[in-house]
């Protein structure tokens, strides 16, 4: 890259001298999440990677996309961009395990309207950290300078990873029967969902005195609570199946909330029904509701209210899966059963 440099491009806004700076930053940051599979290294025009593939009868390929949201605008306002990474993976990777398939790379897209590179190494520092906590492995993505298009100060960024799993043993809802249990397992917030709702409630636009308010009921200021990344339950999953639980089917609860995500991992003729009583809601939803006067039906149709995964198993298998949870840091509750119905899931 030592000859590369245009004065014209440059004259226009998009400094590639600043981007070879910004893959310089990142490269160690990247390397950190490889795992066995992994070939090459940062630079190519693809992502290589060899999956192990023994002992598998049908290997199956397994891919989620994402973003982070609106979400972003918290962090423009806080100038905090080093945990909206670990939300862009775990919005992909927590939909992949509701197949019962663990990825196995990631890659980026980062949008900037200047790029900056001490800014791309902290996003960066983010999606790894994701990575790291998902044990996947990002193995390549594409920043992208787009001055006119994006603020100086502002970016989008997305991604996707891919998983893999054996058919026999994916996880798809068809053993699911009446009298299975449901466990939901803790969210870390809000998470990435909402957020347009959540910004127009409490008043912020561009400024970011709203965010800088001390709450006592949080412990902190609304901005630190916004922004706290998007749990991952990879792990969990993993340790729940190695176990031998049967993880019959697995909803990961993003935008639309319980009502919307639950009866997507329900089969015909079934219902989850869900006892709201049975886990705690975190204070911000709490807050939330009270700003926007926000009827309780919407906010259960919107956000996780404290419930970040759902998962089905059989009913004599409750006390190994909580304990296994429990060993694997999760907060995790018994939160009601499946019915016969075709609601799909009823709230009571």
């Amino acid at each position: 890259m030592k000859n590369s440099h245009s004065e014209s491009y440059a004259a226009a806004g998009v400094d590639v001298t600043a981007g070879y700076e910004a893959v310089n930053r990142i490269k160690p940051l990247v390397e950190s999440t490889y795992i066995p599979g992994v070939m090459g290294t940062l630079g190519g025009f693809g992502g290589l990677f060899a999956p192990n593939c023994a002992g598998m009868d049908k290997p199956l390929l397994v891919s989620g996309t994402d973003g982070v949201g609106t979400k972003l605008k918290i962090a423009f306002l806080m100038d905090k961009h080093d945990t909206v990474g670990i939300d862009c993976v775990a919005m992909c990777v927590n939909d992949i395990i509701c197949a019962g398939a663990m990825p196995l790379f990631f890659l980026d897209y980062l949008a900037v309207g200047k790029n900056l590179p001490s800014r791309i190494e902290a996003i960066v520092s983010g999606v790894t950290e994701g990575c790291r906590q998902a044990g996947c492995a990002l193995v390549g993505g594409e920043t992208a300078e787009m001055p006119g298009f994006y603020p100086e100060q502002e970016y989008d960024l997305a991604g996707f990873s891919v998983g893999l799993v054996d058919q026999a043993k994916m996880i798809d809802g068809s053993t699911l029967q009446e009298g299975d249990l449901l466990i939901g397992l803790g969210s870390n917030g809000v998470h990435s969902n909402g957020f347009s709702l959540v910004r127009k409630v409490f008043g912020i636009a561009d400024d970011a005195k709203p965010l800088e308010t001390y709450v006592s009921d949080l412990g902190h200021t609304l901005g630190e609570e916004l922004l706290r990344p998007t749990h991952i339950y990879v792990r969990s999953i993993r340790c729940l199946r190695q176990h031998g639980v049967d993880v019959k089917a697995v909803s990961h609860i993003t935008g639309g909330g319980l009502y919307e995500n639950v009866p997507r991992m329900m089969k015909e003729g079934l219902t989850a029904r869900i006892q709201t009583a049975s886990f705690p809601v975190p204070p911000i939803f709490e807050l939330i509701q009270k700003a926007g006067d926000i009827p309780a039906r919407d906010m259960y149709n919107t956000f996780n209210m404290g419930i970040g995964l759902v998962i089905a198993i059989p009913k004599d298998q409750i006390g190994n899966a909580l304990d296994v949870l429990a060993r694997a840091g999760e907060q995790s509750y018994v939160i009601g059963s499946v019915v016969k119905g075709d609601a799909g899931v009823e709230l009571v």
